[in-house]
């Protein structure tokens, strides 16, 4: 799949004529909904994840665990990295996983609903939002995974009235603008999505306010509440993921995806399977969690031509977590990294106009040997690197501009005078993520 793909042109054309930015709200959504005769009511059962960081791995996890019990599973996530369809993956035959969305299909459902829309209002995402209903109610499958876009209660997702289990993961402070300047204002924007009579499952929390907030939300409800650390807990113990809950305990491999944080996401994935009514047999969840993947996220990027660029024995990981809380994990996983093997870390990044970088930037501070700030050429919403450097250098970073991944790479290469090879992380943006992915030829599939 490329740019030059059917239903790439035909987001292309809607994008022409469609509203820029976000607009959150139910009621257009719901109008064309209505107008497509309504499928999101013909849903199979539907999994429904919120959350700042980490509702993308739970979803992996859920899908993996899924689909290791033999069962079809459709997924609609966001944003893509580097094509359209990743945000479509449809059920596979009967024990095999599933696939992106086929292009002829992908495009002629975005024709269906654009001609049923009209020239309504509609935002882009909105449309996309119609075009995952149509899909996954007109092709079987035993589950849906519906990721939330953008908080979650005016969220174009938000019109499934009975979810089989509603989850949310960690919450801190991203889109301010729209969802809130404090954590509990998030929280309760994420805990727009509980239903009353459909169970509530609550990840690990960093926040006491925003667990408080997801808490109370959830049992004004009326549905069973699973709140980890209470109705579920999970561990890394000796290099195995110990996991419990009523039905006992689990003895589990890690999971594929590295960093302490996603024992958390796994965790919450199991809960929410769980308490969708699936019951998977701790062999299947086991390999569920060892073979789920997630392009973007703390993704080790071993052959392309950054690899040819770096010094001999590099390592570059690349993560396009944006805000403080992704921040605070991607650095931990970094600082595990480093106590395994020692290595300099350097720091490439480029981001939005709409993040906070120098709270991102604040959790390498003594961690990086140094930073160079990136654009993204696919978002002409980027930082501009002088600015975003004078961020990373106001949290305590060593920091100065580049041109692009490539020349922030070369000039390491370029002054790298022998010991141990340097780390590479590339991070802050997931449009930066989907550009190195796409220039390295793993766009996902």
């Amino acid at each position: 799949m490329s740019a030059t793909s059917l239903a790439a042109g035909e987001i292309a054309r809607l994008h022409e004529r469609m509203p820029k930015g976000i607009d959150l709200g139910l009621d257009r959504i719901r109008r064309l909904l209505t107008a497509l005769s309504e499928p999101q009511h013909r849903l199979p059962p539907v999994i429904h994840v919120a959350g700042t960081n980490g509702k993308g791995s739970t979803v992996a996890f859920a899908r993996a665990i899924l689909e290791a019990a033999g069962k079809g599973v459709h997924v609609h996530t966001s944003p893509h990295l580097v094509d359209w369809h990743e945000r479509y993956r449809m059920a596979g035959p009967a024990g095999a996983r599933g696939a992106l969305v086929d292009d002829a299909l992908l495009a002629e459902t975005v024709r269906r609903a654009a001609a049923a829309n009209g020239d309504e209002t509609l935002t882009v995402f909105e449309l996309l939002s119609a075009v995952a209903f149509l899909l996954f109610s007109e092709h079987p499958a035993d589950a849906v995974l519906l990721e939330v876009g953008l908080g979650g209660r005016f969220d174009a997702t938000n019109v499934v009235d009975r979810p089989a289990v509603t989850a949310v993961t960690s919450i801190s402070l991203d889109h301010q603008a729209y969802l809130g300047d404090r954590v509990e204002l998030i929280a309760a924007e994420k805990a727009g999505i509980f239903k009353r009579g459909s169970p509530v499952v609550i990840g690990p929390q960093t926040e006491p306010t925003a667990l408080e907030v997801l808490r109370d939300h959830a049992r004004r409800t009326g549905a069973p509440v699973f709140i980890h650390g209470q109705e579920f807990h999970a561990i890394s113990e000796r290099g195995r993921l110990v996991y419990q809950d009523e039905y006992g305990l689990l003895d589990l491999a890690l999971p594929r995806l590295p960093g302490r944080h996603q024992i958390g996401n796994a965790a919450t994935a199991i809960a929410a399977v769980r308490a969708a009514g699936f019951s998977p047999s701790a062999t299947e969840i086991e390999r569920g969690i060892a073979a789920a993947e997630w392009p973007g996220r703390l993704q080790r990027i071993t052959a392309g031509p950054l690899v040819a660029l770096a010094p001999e024995g590099s390592e570059i990981w690349l993560d396009g977590g944006h805000n403080p809380g992704a921040g605070l994990v991607i650095a931990e996983a970094m600082a595990d990294m480093e106590e395994r093997v020692s290595r300099p870390l350097v720091l490439i990044a480029g981001m939005l106009n709409t993040k906070e970088p120098k709270g991102f930037f604040e959790a390498f501070a003594g961690m990086a040997r140094h930073a160079f700030t990136v654009p993204i050429r696919s978002s002409d919403a980027g930082v501009d690197p002088v600015v975003l450097a004078d961020a990373a250098l106001e949290a305590g970073l060593d920091a100065e501009p580049a041109a692009d991944v490539s020349a922030a790479i070369r000039r390491v290469a370029s002054h790298w005078r022998g010991g141990p090879a340097p780390r590479f992380l590339i991070c802050g943006s997931l449009y930066l993520a989907g550009d190195v992915l796409a220039e390295s030829g793993l766009a996902p599939r």
